[in-house]
């Protein structure tokens, strides 16, 4: 098994975020697309894939240390946000393969009209995964 982090951005650049906004959304688009992410996370939970998920705020800071006995910097909070994560959720599968259609499936979730949003998500592995194929 290997673990596998999926990342939801707020936003992306115009030519990857081909749906309309959550921001622009009715709040029965909005319950059913989180109804959509829960009963994924159900399910995933049934077969054991499930490690854990979290939606974020749209609100940050970006913060660093600048040196010894000074004030860490921010900055934000930000007036465009595609940069900042909306949310993630950690699975563990038996493959790249598998992480790849379940990333797929995710990115499914319906969006405004209740049409799949198609959105790009972020697949990372773990550190210290190597990436394999079931072929």
């Amino acid at each position: 098994m290997a673990k596998y982090l999926m990342l939801k951005h707020y936003k992306m650049a115009p030519e990857y975020m081909q749906y309309t906004p959550m921001e622009e959304w009715t709040p029965d688009e909005v319950d059913a697309h989180i109804g959509y992410m829960n009963d994924f996370a159900a399910r995933l939970k049934e077969t054991g894939e499930f490690v854990d998920s979290q939606a974020l705020s749209p609100e940050g800071s970006f913060v660093r240390f600048d040196g010894e006995g000074r004030p860490p910097v921010t900055d934000g909070p930000f007036p465009e946000t595609k940069d900042l994560i909306a949310g993630w959720m950690v699975i563990d599968v038996e493959s790249y393969d598998r992480a790849l259609e379940l990333a797929g499936e995710l990115s499914a979730a319906p969006g405004a009209g209740g049409e799949p949003i198609r959105e790009w998500l972020e697949l990372r592995p773990f550190m210290g995964v190597t990436p394999c194929t079931t072929d």
